[in-house]
């Protein structure tokens, strides 16, 4: 019998099943590491290795001819759609980094911005509605109908299906009992006409499972699935065997791609869409598809590209997000709200979800109790252990966190929200689903002119 690892792992309760490396009796895994300086690899930093090696590691990368693929690929230019900061080109700001500037103000300036956040959301967010659409072109998902083998969870089909809801409900999207048949299509219209081709391009697709409950419930032709990441469980498989349907997925970071250089979205009217687009992916993917909009206002010559016709994508993970890749960095600035100042908005944005606030947190738009918008008297600054800013945090109720980390997601959507209608398009941000199917329940929805597309 061939010699095996012999590092326990406790957890499935038996040995490794690696050969060992070298001499050592443990493999490459386990094998107790060099003193020497590992670094993270140039090419793929979520593995490490050590300096001296390096050298050697990047011929061999895994990723190395990926790398090089995707490199030659038209679409691929990098960091078109990053986004700039003049003052730290190549800085992110990290929650570490952002929690420690929050913590070194003085407690009068801390007040300060809780009160600048309350009267802003309070100005620019009043409006916001709760739009939980179920269209009846998504029953066969919602009353499980699908004879499809792929994995099913009812919170994630109901997000799915409202946010097809919202769009059909904004007019972006005709399921096929509302579509014009050929004879009643007026070719005046917009609705239909000869060269209308249901196109969808998925951003952040995951396994791609947004794009086949719109695939099922609306019937379309055409696919382009956009993810960095490879998946198992993928609905690649069960989209390839939909009739007349063309799948296309690129392997790629939005903020690398350049979707007027995608050859089979040429000339061609899109819809684009994302569902949980985590922190700074939700502007890249607003900057990838409104570049046509951006560039027909800076007098550029638009060439053969893809027409957006209408988006939708749902945001996520606000602590995330970076000044440098924010779409609406002026909007801000006009507001009062300096880069220091969004990045703590940011780190505010981690407690909206930090806890179960299903029960605690209406969906009609109000706020549970409001945040002191000045400094308690005498010391009470202080909290146990904890000074300043910290204790002061520490000693907030979970509902007053909460409260003030859905406004402060609420400013930063809202600042999408404004950029958008500034490139011209027709756009309104909702609540989509109710905040105990997810608390991360902000849809942006989005439509070039009165153009539907029909499917």
């Amino acid at each position: 019998m061939e010699k095996r690892c012999e590092y326990w792992l406790p957890k499935k309760k038996r040995f490794c099943a690696n050969f060992p490396f070298n001499d050592s009796p443990f493999c490459g895994n386990h094998s107790i590491r060099s003193n020497g300086k590992w670094i993270p690899c140039s090419i793929d930093p979520s593995h490490c290795v050590l300096e001296e090696n390096m050298e050697g590691h990047l011929k061999r990368c895994p990723l190395l001819k990926q790398t090089q693929t995707l490199s030659l690929q038209p679409y691929y230019q990098k960091g078109i759609n990053q986004g700039t900061d003049s003052e730290d080109q190549d800085v992110q700001f990290t929650s570490e980094m952002k929690r420690n500037w929050v913590y070194n103000l003085s407690a009068p300036l801390f007040y300060d911005l809780l009160s600048k956040i309350r009267s802003l959301h309070a100005s620019i967010c009043k409006d916001m509605q709760f739009s939980y659409k179920i269209p009846n072109a998504c029953d066969i998902w919602i009353k499980r109908q699908n004879d499809r083998k792929i994995p099913y969870q009812e919170k994630h089909v109901r997000q799915q299906a409202s946010i097809l809801g919202n769009l059909e409900d904004f007019g972006a999207l005709s399921s096929s009992d509302q579509a014009f048949s050929e004879e009643q299509c007026d070719r005046s219209t917009l609705h239909c006409y000869e060269d209308d081709v249901s196109a969808v391009v998925e951003f952040g697709a995951g396994r791609g499972y947004l794009t086949q409950i719109l695939a099922d419930c609306y019937g379309i032709e055409k696919v382009v699935l956009v993810e960095r990441k490879a998946y198992k469980l993928k609905a690649d498989r069960s989209l390839r065997q939909i009739e007349n349907l063309a799948l296309e997925r690129l392997r790629i970071d939005i903020e690398d791609l350049n979707l007027n250089a995608v050859e089979s979205l040429k000339g061609i009217p899109y819809l684009a869409i994302g569902k949980h687009l985590c922190g700074p992916a939700t502007d890249l993917t607003l900057r990838c598809c409104l570049s046509e909009h951006c560039d027909q206002d800076n007098g550029k010559e638009p060439g053969v590209r893809p027409h957006l016709r209408s988006i939708a994508v749902a945001t996520c993970c606000h602590h995330l997000c970076q000044w440098k890749h924010y779409t609406s960095k002026q909007y801000l600035k006009n507001l009062g709200i300096t880069k220091e100042d969004f990045h703590a908005i940011t780190w505010f944005t981690s407690w909206a979800v930090d806890a179960d606030h299903g029960s605690d947190v209406s969906d009609d738009g109000s706020l549970p109790s409001p945040i002191p918008p000045h400094p308690p008297s005498g010391n009470e600054e202080c909290g146990g252990d904890a000074r300043g800013v910290e204790g002061i945090t520490r000693n907030m109720k979970a509902m007053d966190r909460a409260a003030l980390g859905f406004m402060c997601k609420d400013i930063i959507d809202m600042g999408r929200l404004m950029w958008i209608k500034e490139c011209g398009l027709e756009a309104k941000l909702v609540k989509y689903v109710p905040s105990d199917i997810s608390p991360e329940n902000r849809l942006l929805v989005a439509k070039a002119g009165t153009t539907t597309i029909s499917t």
